[in-house]
């Protein structure tokens, strides 16, 4: 199986203080390890077999364009308002080729076997969603701040991994569209689900499979989750603590 991969590489608007604080004019472009951000996820799906294209999408793709690799695979085009407009356009775009694995330019530890694993695992579902266990995380970083979502038999954080199997993904894009703006707090999504879900998560009498079946069987999709071995793979720079703790494992220090 061959895919599209798309890396969102957008902006906040107004002044971004991330990209503020590192001197940069928009995140993607902010240094980690002597080079844009940006660059290190586009370079690690460039070198996975599977990935047919790469398509990085930006409010501002000019400036994006200048930074990333020359590639004959590569392309830079303009990004909607929001991260669910923007998906939801490729959903119409009839020239997109399916199936698409959908990454974010701040997941700068991104690699190649990650990527392979997540393609692996996400190759029979209409939507695949990656994630990392809490446990896995803290062994190895133990003062690692990331947002959790507690199920029963575990805690997850997201991987920035999202797979869509084909046009039929726009349903959970739409059902997502309506708390984007709150994603980072995971029980508003799991709301969505109706009271019995948001009960039966909150006191972790669900399983994270079990969630998901049920957001499935809502939109009448196949939804997974794929669970990723390298605790790295939970790790983006979203907060300029993640900043240091990111180019101290490039260094090797952590």
């Amino acid at each position: 199986m061959s895919w599209t991969a798309v890396v969102l590489a957008g902006s906040r608007p107004g002044v971004d203080p991330l990209a503020e604080a590192f001197g940069a004019e928009l995140k993607p472009l902010i240094p980690v390890a002597g080079e844009p951000m940006v660059r290190r996820p586009v370079r690690a799906l460039l070198a996975v077999r599977e990935i047919r294209t790469v398509v990085v999408v930006s409010q501002r793709p000019a400036q994006i364009a200048s930074v990333v690799h020359d590639d004959v695979r590569l392309t830079v085009r303009e990004s909607r308002g929001t991260i669910a407009e923007t998906l939801l356009e490729l959903c119409w775009d009839r020239s997109v080729e399916w199936p698409v694995l959908v990454t974010t330019a701040d997941h700068a530890l991104l690699d190649r076997p990650m990527i392979e694993q997540f393609c692996g695992g996400a190759a029979s579902s209409d939507i695949a969603i990656g994630v990392v266990e809490r446990n896995s995380i803290l062994r190895r970083f133990p003062e690692a701040k990331r947002t959790w979502l507690k199920f029963r038999g575990g805690a997850y954080t997201g991987a920035n991994l999202f797979a869509l199997g084909s046009p039929k993904a726009a349903a959970a894009i739409e059902l997502w569209r309506s708390v984007e703006q709150d994603r980072k707090q995971g029980w508003r999504f799991v709301s969505l689900l109706g009271p019995l879900v948001l009960l039966g998560t909150a006191l972790r009498l669900l399983s994270i499979d079990q969630v998901l079946a049920r957001l499935g069987r809502r939109i009448d999709l196949n939804v997974k989750a794929v669970r990723l071995n390298n605790p790295l793979a939970g790790i983006d720079v979203d907060k300029v603590e993640d900043h240091a703790l990111v180019e101290a494992i490039l260094e090797g220090r952590a």
